[in-house]
């Protein structure tokens, strides 16, 4: 049923989630993780520094879901608008699914889902699996089961 996950992350507490059940659907079904994380620079912004400051944050939370499995798990760091490459990637990859959180690290004011989260399930062509934050993690309190 799935053979292709993608899971986007932006390494931000809320996706941490969104990894877990993602890794569980794809050993569940013995399908290849693909973790893509995105940043965002903006086109008048022409500062080396912070571009290397965004990928290397994008890589650590790429390392992140690649230290929750034992599987292996393609990973790729993509730069542009977020929900256009997270859909961009799903095509080019033949997803089967797209698994990411309710809210990132510009979503924490977004009442349902994070803006990002909104827009790719309306505009990726498959299916995706949105995964709220629970409460308990929210307030920083451990959680036994996802």
């Amino acid at each position: 049923m799935f053979e292709t996950i993608v899971v986007a992350t932006d390494g931000s507490d809320s996706v941490s989630r969104a990894v877990t059940v993602a890794l569980d659907v794809a050993a569940r079904f013995d399908a290849t993780v693909h973790a893509l994380s995105v940043i965002n620079v903006d086109a008048n912004e022409d500062d080396d520094d912070r571009r290397a400051e965004l990928t290397a944050h994008a890589e650590d939370a790429l390392a992140a879901v690649e230290s929750e499995t034992d599987q292996p798990v393609v990973t790729a760091v993509r730069e542009g608008e977020p929900v256009a490459e997270i859909t961009a990637y799903a095509e080019e990859n033949d997803a089967d699914l797209v698994t990411t959180g309710t809210r990132g690290r510009h979503g924490e004011n977004r009442f349902l889902l994070g803006s990002v989260a909104e827009d790719v399930v309306r505009r990726c062509p498959v299916p995706v699996l949105t995964v709220r934050q629970l409460a308990a993690f929210e307030d920083d309190e451990a959680v036994d089961a996802v």
